[in-house]
């Protein structure tokens, strides 16, 4: 065979003789690592050229990184030229312990964050504000799911970019930032105009009546609240992500828990506060409502200009409305059930312990959502790798049971379940919350629905994130919204349906009324 010689793919050799290829006799099976061609040189002597095919094991690197353990892809490359960027910066290599130590405290400071929210609506519930203009229970879910879907998605992009090396520039970092925080502005504002107008109407269906003035309270209360949370958790979660990457730690293990340690508590406090100071101006200064709502709407050019400015945020910014959305819809439903259900005296004690059960449940889902999303970016876009395409019926055993480590993430975060939630339960037991006495079948009760709930979401998770992958959809933008906003539903029907069934059977020790 004789070829002209490529630069990048040929060591030239001195000598007129050929000189035998090391690895000229390969054994069975083997690919040779290199070959022989000769052609004359100048002098017409024969110079003999090897050419070197360098070829890694990618498959058995890829075995070595557990984040990729579960989908080995071959990088074999017959170019080896330097002209590329550079690669991204390797996962990190990861075992169930250190998937459960880096997890184990974001999950305690999540959990906490929680329960103090639950004990702020625990003591909220009671006031005015509250028991006259009802439909702000309605909101609850609805602005904790808004803030669990923008928060926790933005956590994941930025995750996600950080693992793959889109933010190793500066100039990449703060497109990166100035885009993401002008885009979640532009969500938080408009979700949650559409959540006060979801809470008039949930409110207004059942009892048949509408008041202009409460509906005005609602939406300004509400686009208030949605605006400053987000931009007080979006400044946040950018520092943990910066950091995380910085120390050597994964921030899918850690930004998301974060979002909801904060994010629970601060827009629960903000709701409360804003609801009730604008509400002791309800009969005297009107028209500060549509203000309200009238200056927040006004910056929207302001952050869709900045938004369209950087390429990660403009395609989520025309095509990411839906999910935030229909989860924002689904969320609503929760706060009905939660509207209903603490307006009665025999439940009153619910409140305290619904912000904690679903924003455990909001963690545990978000966090392998997005480890399995930040897997698939490492081997392409959306829609194009056929091997990962998703699983279109996925058995439990292989969300749960299978050795790759994204299953073994379920494993450890399922497994986290029962410990977490008696910690927040006694927690709120001596802080004396929640107007219930922790008995052995309320407790048995509670962990039912706290375990099937998180069960649920789990293998939703698995099968979704895939799905979505091989019908073209970034998981960080699409997935996320509908995990949350099924975790608020499923959360909070499961503990409604425990505390009714414990009041038809009549567990009086549980005193689940106050």
């Amino acid at each position: 065979m004789s070829s002209k010689p490529e630069p990048k793919d040929v060591h030239q050799l001195n000598g007129t003789g050929p000189t035998p290829s090391p690895c000229s006799s390969d054994g069975p099976g083997r690919e040779p690592l290199a070959g022989t061609s000769e052609f004359l040189g100048p002098d017409g002597a024969g110079v003999e050229v090897v050419v070197i095919e360098s070829r890694a094991n990618a498959k058995g690197i890829r075995e070595e990184d557990a984040l990729l353990e579960n989908g080995s892809q071959s990088n074999e490359s017959d170019d080896v030229s330097t002209d590329r960027g550079p690669a991204p910066p390797s996962p990190l290599k990861e075992t169930s312990f250190s998937i459960g130590l880096q997890v184990l405290f974001p999950f305690l400071l999540a959990g906490f964050g929680t329960v103090a929210a639950g004990m702020v609506l625990d003591i909220v519930q009671h006031w005015e504000v509250f028991q006259k203009v009802t439909e702000v229970f309605i909101l609850v879910p609805a602005l904790l799911g808004l803030k669990g879907n923008l928060e926790m998605t933005l956590a994941s992009r930025l995750s996600t970019a950080a693992n793959i090396g889109q933010m190793d520039t500066p100039k990449e970092l703060w497109r990166m930032i100035t885009g993401n925080m002008a885009l979640i502005q532009v969500q938080a504002t408009v979700v949650g105009f559409l959540a006060s107008i979801a809470a008039v109407v949930f409110g207004w269906i059942p009892d048949g009546h509408f008041s202009i003035p409460h509906a005005f309270l609602l939406c300004a209360s509400s686009v208030a609240t949605a605006f400053i949370a987000s931009l007080v958790l979006g400044m946040i979660m950018i520092g943990v992500i910066i950091g995380s990457r910085k120390i050597g730690i994964n921030p899918d293990n850690v930004a998301t828990p974060i979002a909801a340690s904060l994010g629970d508590l601060i827009t629960l406090a903000l709701l409360s506060g804003i609801s009730w100071g604008l509400y002791l101006e309800l009969n005297h200064w009107r028209y500060i409502y549509p203000l309200v709502c009238a200056f927040f709407v006004a910056l929207l050019p302001v952050w869709v200009v900045l938004a369209r400015r950087s390429p990660a945020t403009r395609e989520v910014l025309y095509s990411g409305w839906e999910p935030v959305i229909i989860a924002m819809a689904i969320s609503s439903v929760g706060g009905l059930i939660l509207d209903k259900t603490v307006s009665d005296p025999n439940f009153a004690g619910m409140a305290v312990f619904t912000p904690v059960i679903n924003g455990v449940g909001w963690y545990l889902v978000v966090v392998p959502a997005s480890r399995i999303s930040t897997f698939l970016h490492m081997n392409g876009m959306p829609g194009e790798n056929s091997e990962q395409a998703p699983r279109r019926c996925p058995s439990p055993c292989t969300t749960f049971f299978s050795p790759d480590v994204n299953s073994r993430s379920a494993r450890v975060l399922f497994l986290l379940v029962v410990p977490g939630h008696l910690v927040f339960l006694y927690t709120i037991s001596c802080m004396q919350g929640g107007h219930t006495t922790l008995t052995l079948i309320f407790i048995i009760f509670y962990m039912t629905a706290a375990l099937l709930q998180v069960l649920i979401l789990l293998y939703i998770a698995d099968w979704m994130v895939h799905w979505m992958w091989g019908r073209g959809l970034d998981p960080d933008n699409f997935s996320i919204p509908y995990l949350t906003a099924l975790g608020d539903l499923l959360g909070t029907g499961l503990l409604a349906l425990s505390f009714h069934v414990l009041w038809l059977i009549g567990d009086r020790d549980t005193d689940v009324g106050d």
